[in-house]
């Protein structure tokens, strides 16, 4: 019901039109009484007539009504006159997140500073048991003073009680089959709210990496010139992955990925867990060299780290064993064991830390090793008795491995698995890997690897192919 301004509604005065909403009309009114502007959002008239979905309103409202958190725009009270239902809320003033982008890309640190902040009053919801279901940059308002609120928290599950009707107006209410309604914006939808499944707090995870990615980009995750084709995107494609800026560190790449992972059982869980990472990337260098932003990121995934490492102690002790068998014996004084040192250039360090930045031929008479430079790292091969050379097309190398006769060495880069030769040439893509926690080449036929997105042991040909899971982990039962 539209409202003339100058309406009084008990102590409240209506004084300007704020907008419409899937949940109604959006008013600034002045409390008369406490002497103070709020926003005031008027029901649907549905509500009025229906006594139970107005008593679920009363309980939803009073959940929302506890949360107190300074990121989290109020809900201070539910009321009725005039035959009208509304919400008194917290009237929070600037520019929502949506103006702000509609300038253009938003700068790294400005922008994971905002997620960190949103984080924040996730978290403080999901512990109440509270989910948004419409997160969005236009339901994020950025006050003159710099803070981030978050408004209209939790209010689509209130409006799963309503029957939707015209959605004309409406982008966050899109009308689903039976049985029930589908709630959000489409392009922010989670997959599972897109096809009308149950949603929980992961939903919102999905809807902080679609804001995130926005933020970075200027442009939305998921788009189409419809609502079908939007929610097409979402249960089908990726996000242009290219469009993020060439500053975005690889652990920020990273953390987008698990953030919109289609599989909910694969999805990051907890805001104060991203939050943790945010933080800790606020502190780190600018620019992060791309395997170490790996290796940060494996922070996220602890089994994966206990399969790097184990993977990299099998790899070093296959070396030394390879080593010490082939080693040729022309005396009995002599050493089963070689020792040398390699020396870098003052602006050159070996790179990597849990994720492999070393490995030694089958033979034992050549080491591939990662260096980096003026924070871009390359692959480096060095015989015992020679000097290093690199090795060329391997900029942003981690994680080297060499095949079984010696004749190749595997390493990722640049989101995928590859190969080169020793004798040389250009590297050869196997397969698309956005991220490693390491890689073997146990026979000439095939390379076993680890994704970061911890999803077990992973096969494919050496030659090149589709990758296939040697191992199936039981996620839904801690297998992570």
């Amino acid at each position: 019901m539209a409202l003339a301004i100058g309406t009084q509604l008990g102590s409240l005065e209506v004084t300007a039109l704020i907008g419409r909403g899937g949940m109604g009309e959006v008013y600034r009114a002045r409390d008369t009484k406490l002497k103070r502007d709020v926003a005031i959002k008027i029901l649907p008239d549905e509500f009025s007539r229906d006594a139970d979905r107005l008593s679920r309103f009363q309980r939803e409202a009073e959940v929302l009504a506890s949360l107190n958190h300074p990121n989290i725009a109020a809900i201070y009270d539910l009321q009725e006159a005039n035959g009208s239902r509304y919400l008194v809320l917290e009237l929070v003033q600037g520019e929502t997140l949506a103006e702000r982008i509609a300038r253009g890309p938003t700068p790294v640190e400005e922008a994971l500073d905002i997620a960190k902040n949103i984080c924040e009053a996730l978290e403080a919801a999901h512990e109440k048991g509270i989910v948004h279901r419409d997160l969005k940059p236009a339901n994020i308002k950025l006050t003159p003073a710099g803070q981030l609120k978050v408004l209209d928290f939790g209010l689509a599950k209130i409006a799963e009680a309503q029957a939707v009707t015209d959605f004309s107006n409406s982008p966050t209410l899109v009308s689903g089959s039976a049985p029930g309604v589908i709630l959000g914006t489409a392009a922010y939808m989670s997959p599972e709210q897109a096809t009308g499944k149950e949603v929980d707090k992961r939903t919102d995870i999905w809807a902080l990496g679609c804001v995130l990615y926005e933020l970075l980009t200027g442009k939305q995750a998921f788009s189409g010139d419809t609502v079908t084709e939007i929610l097409a995107a979402v249960l089908k494609s990726e996000p242009d992955w290219s469009a993020l800026p060439e500053a975005t560190p690889l652990h920020l790449r990273s953390l987008l990925r698990l953030c919109l992972q289609k599989d909910a059982k694969k999805r990051l869980r907890d805001a104060a867990d991203i939050q943790i990472e945010i933080e800790e990337a606020l502190t780190a260098p600018a620019t992060v060299p791309p395997q170490a932003a790996a290796v940060a990121a494996h922070r996220l995934w602890r089994r994966a780290l206990l399969w790097a490492a184990g993977l990299a102690a099998l790899v070093s002790i296959a070396a030394v064993v390879g080593f010490r068998l082939l080693s040729p014996a022309s005396s009995p004084t002599q050493s089963l064991f070689t020792q040398f040192a390699m020396e870098f250039a003052a602006d050159q360090q070996l790179a990597g830390v849990n994720v492999p930045a070393v490995d030694f031929s089958p033979d034992g008479k050549q080491v591939a090793y990662v260096a980096s430079r003026g924070g871009s790292s390359q692959l480096y091969l060095r015989a015992l008795d020679s000097v290093a050379k690199p090795l060329p097309g391997t900029g942003g190398a981690y994680g080297p491995f060499f095949s079984p006769d010696g004749q190749w060495i595997g390493f990722f880069a640049g989101g995928k698995l590859k190969k080169v030769a020793v004798k040389g040439g250009a590297p050869i893509a196997v397969t698309d890997v956005p991220l490693a926690c390491g890689a073997s080449w146990p026979s000439n036929d095939n390379i076993l690897f680890t994704p970061f997105q911890f999803q077990g042991v992973m096969e494919v040909p050496a030659s090149g192919g589709t990758p296939r899971a040697l191992t199936n982990l039981d996620i839904q039962n801690g297998e992570i």
